[in-house]
């Protein structure tokens, strides 16, 4: 994905030096009495050779949080079938109308095949949005939402507002539009971060 609002383009677009899976665990060694959890994150950690990995992380005693966009669903059910993840947080990007606009990807059903499979597995994770207004409106958080009724999500969706930075792909601004949050659909709770 190429997400216009990522603010991790260096690592999306691999400008900056590359650490190995065993730098990471020979850093994480270094910290086992200090840290309690990992979390892997992205751009999109599921690209990686994740079952390894978190094999070794889980021997070094950490717990796993994982961020992803969802979009590789059988190792996400690999990884929980084995107990490697302890909770994971899901970005829902966008609406089916406008996921390929705002990810430049196609990959909306592979998504929500890992949001129909977490919801109906009952493992611990949260679905959240990135939310900048000039891409998402009322009318579209008002998607996801009802979307998220429909699959039975029964937890918090988390809603954060984009932050301006220098380092987000398309280098975006401050939104031009607002966002009306008295708008919103009230069947789940909603957290704005």
């Amino acid at each position: 994905m190429r997400c216009d609002y990522c603010y991790n383009k260096d690592i999306v677009f691999a400008k900056n030096g590359a650490y190995s899976l065993n730098d990471a665990l020979a850093f994480l060694q270094t910290r086992q009495s200090l840290l309690d959890g990992v979390v892997l994150s992205g751009g999109e950690a599921s690209l990686q050779e994740l079952i390894p990995f978190c094999k070794s992380i889980k021997k070094l005693g950490f717990s796993i949080k994982l961020d992803t966009n969802g979009t590789n669903p059988q190792l996400i059910k690999q990884l929980i079938a084995l107990e490697l993840l302890d909770y994971i947080a899901l970005d829902y990007k966008a609406p089916k109308e406008k996921f390929q606009a705002i990810t430049h990807s196609r990959n909306y059903d592979a998504f929500g095949e890992t949001l129909t499979f977490l919801i109906e597995a009952d493992f611990d994770f949260e679905v959240r949005t990135t939310l900048h207004a000039d891409l998402l409106n009322e009318h579209d958080i008002n998607a996801i939402i009802r979307d998220l009724e429909q699959k039975s999500y029964n937890k918090t969706y988390y809603i954060q507002e984009f932050r301006v930075t220098d380092e987000n792909i398309s280098n975006l601004k401050k939104p031009k539009n607002s966002f009306d949050k008295s708008c919103l659909l009230d069947g789940i709770e909603i957290v704005w971060r």
